[in-house]
C-alpha cells in the first residue's frame, strides 16, 4: 500500500497534473502555483525564525482553523505563524490577506517533498485541520520528532484508515502526538481502533462563528436594499438551487427582500440566474448610484461579503446538499439567530444532523417542500422565532474548541 501510495502520488505531480493543468484552469494554479516554492521559501529566510505551522486544505479549513491561529499568535507572540495550502482556492484568497507570516502553496506528498519542505521551514509544531491526513509529512514530522496535531478531526468506520487495505494510512493516524475530534461519535471509532491520544475538543468553526458577533458587521449598501424588512439570504447558492429559489421569487406575493449569494460568480453563471428572475433584480457590482430600495432582489456577484450579510437576514437557505457539491456553512448564518434551509443531501455534515434534530433547521428536497417551508417562516414571525433561537443557542453551547486546543498546548509544554 505505501509503496503504490508514494508511486500514484508521484505519477500525479510529473505526470497527471501538469497533464490535467491543460485543460483545467484551476489545476493549472495547482501545478503552476507550486513551481519555485522551495526557492521562495529561502527567500523569506523561514528558517530563521521559530515556526508555527498550520496546514488546511483550502478556505474552509482555513476558517476552521483561524481561531486557533489567532490565540496562538496572542499567546506565543514570538512565533512566526506558517500557513500552508493544498488548493488554488484557499491559497490565492489568503496569500496576501492572512493572520499568517507565510503562506505557500503544500507540495504534494512524497517522501523528498516531505523531508524538504520540513526541513526548509523547521517547524515548532504542526496542526493539520479536519481531514488533512498526509502519510509522508507525517512520519517525517515523527522522525524528527515534532509534534503533530490533528484539530476539528471528524472519523466514521467507513473511512480507508480502518480498512484492511488502508493500514498504511491508519499509521498516519497514530503519527498524531494528539487528536482533536468534533464528537464523541468520532472519538468512539478511533478508540476502537486502539487509538487512545485522542479527546473531544468539539468544532473550532463554532469558536469561529462567535468572533462574528464581535465585529462590525455593517454594511450601508445592503441596509439600503432590505430598508429594514424582512429579508431572506440564500448563501452559497448552486444552479439546482437556484431553480428553487427562482421559481418561489417569481411567484412571491409578499413583501420580503431577496439576496441571493452564488458559490460561483462566474459572469456566464450570474447572467443565467438573473435571467430566471422576474422581479426586480440588481447585482451588487451594478449598484452604484441606484435607489436600491426599489429592488426586490439583489445577487452579490464577488466574495468576501456573505458572513456580513447574514447579519441582516431574517431566514437563510444554505446551498450544496441538493445535490453533491458538499453543503455549505451554516454555522455562518446560524450565530445571528436566524431558521435556516438546506437541501435533503447532508449525511456527512453532524452539525446539519444535529441542528435538525433539534428543530433549527429544515431540509427540503424538492421544490413543493422549499415553498411550504419559506411560505411559513416568512408568514408566522412566533415560528421563525423560535427556530431561529434554536439556531442561536446551538452556536453558544457548543463555542470552546479552541480553549481545549490551548489548554492542552500549555499543560504538554509544546511550546
Amino acid at each position: 500500500m505505501k509503496l503504490l501510495y508514494n508511486f500514484f502520488i508521484w505519477l500525479t505531480e510529473k505526470f497527471g497534473l501538469p497533464i490535467a493543468g491543460l485543460f483545467s484552469g484551476k489545476l493549472k494554479k495547482f501545478t503552476s502555483g507550486r513551481k519555485g516554492l522551495f526557492q521562495q521559501i529561502a527567500s523569506t529566510e523561514v528558517s530563521k525564525h521559530q515556526v508555527i505551522w498550520f496546514h488546511a486544505a483550502s478556505l474552509g479549513e482555513y476558517e476552521q482553523g483561524l481561531p486557533i491561529m489567532e490565540a496562538v499568535k496572542q499567546h506565543y507572540p514570538n512565533y512566526k505563524l506558517l500557513v500552508t495550502f493544498f488548493s488554488p482556492s484557499g491559497y490565492e484568497v489568503k496569500k496576501n490577506n492572512s493572520i499568517a507570516d507565510f503562506v505557500f502553496y503544500l507540495p504534494l506528498d512524497t517522501p523528498k517533498n516531505a523531508q524538504k519542505f520540513i526541513e526548509a521551514i523547521q517547524p515548532e509544531i504542526a496542526f493539520f485541520i479536519k481531514y488533512e491526513i498526509w502519510p509522508n509529512y507525517l512520519n517525517f514530522l515523527q522522525q524528527k520528532k515534532i509534534p503533530a496535531l490533528l484539530i476539528s478531526g471528524l472519523f466514521r468506520e467507513q473511512q480507508i484508515y480502518f480498512k484492511g487495505y488502508g493500514r498504511f494510512l491508519f499509521k498516519a493516524l497514530q503519527s498524531f502526538q494528539h487528536l482533536f475530534v468534533q464528537n464523541e461519535a468520532s472519538l468512539k471509532v478511533l478508540q476502537q481502533h486502539e487509538i487512545k491520544n485522542a479527546s473531544v475538543s468539539g468544532d473550532t468553526r463554532f469558536d469561529r462563528v462567535q468572533l462574528q458577533l464581535e465585529k462590525d458587521n455593517r454594511l450601508p449598501i445592503i441596509e439600503q436594499f432590505t430598508q429594514k424588512k424582512l429579508t431572506v439570504v440564500f448563501g452559497s447558492t448552486w444552479p439546482e438551487g437556484e431553480n428553487f429559489i427562482s421559481a418561489y421569487i417569481n411567484s412571491a406575493e409578499n413583501e420580503a427582500k431577496y439576496i441571493i449569494a452564488p458559490h460561483q460568480i462566474k459572469a456566464e453563471k450570474i447572467d443565467a440566474l438573473q435571467q430566471k428572475i422576474q422581479k426586480k433584480c440588481i447585482r451588487y457590482s451594478e449598484i452604484e448610484e441606484q435607489d436600491l430600495s426599489a429592488y426586490d432582489v439583489l445577487i452579490i456577484d464577488n466574495v468576501g461579503l456573505l458572513s456580513k450579510i447574514y447579519s441582516y437576514a431574517s431566514i437563510a437557505y444554505v446551498g450544496g446538499a441538493l445535490g453533491n457539491t458538499g453543503l455549505h456553512n451554516i454555522l455562518e448564518p446560524a450565530v445571528f439567530g436566524m431558521p435556516i434551509m438546506i437541501g435533503n443531501h447532508f449525511e456527512k455534515f453532524p452539525e446539519a444532523k444535529t441542528l435538525q434534530k433539534l428543530g433549527g433547521l429544515t431540509a427540503i428536497s424538492d421544490s413543493a417542500e422549499f415553498k411550504k417551508e419559506l411560505d411559513k417562516l416568512i408568514e408566522n414571525e412566533t415560528y421563525r422565532t423560535q427556530k431561529g433561537s434554536i439556531c442561536r443557542n446551538f452556536i453558544v453551547e457548543n463555542t470552546g474548541a479552541t480553549k481545549k486546543v490551548m489548554n492542552y498546548l500549555s499543560e504538554e509544554k509544546l511550546l
